[in-house]
């Protein structure tokens, strides 16, 4: 899921504030002018990466090696459920009438 970093110029109706310190505006404004961008258009750019980073991280699954291989494992050979899973079944099955 890649968010697209520069989308096509659409009305933009929301507004953004935020304080900062002079040495984080300089910081910035330098930034902004070597990469060709305003500052307004450096920000947002650069807060859409990181938003787009932080929600792949949170909503991808990475496992080890050896998790993988449990994993797959488990799914190829389940185990046999134990007796309070077999009693929701039926109970869920009674209920359902599946």
């Amino acid at each position: 899921m890649q968010a697209n970093i520069n989308p096509p110029a659409k009305t933009r109706g929301a507004r953004l504030e935020a304080r900062i310190s002079h040495e984080q505006k300089v910081l910035f404004q330098q930034a902004a002018m070597l990469s060709t961008r305003t500052l307004s258009e450096f920000v947002v750019a650069s807060a859409q990466e990181a938003a787009t980073r932080i929600i792949e991280a949170h909503e991808s699954i990475r496992l080890s090696r050896e998790d993988q291989i449990r994993f797959v494992s488990t799914l190829l050979n389940p185990p046999e459920p134990i007796d309070r899973l077999r009693q929701a079944g039926a109970q869920y099955r009674a209920m359902t009438g599946v």
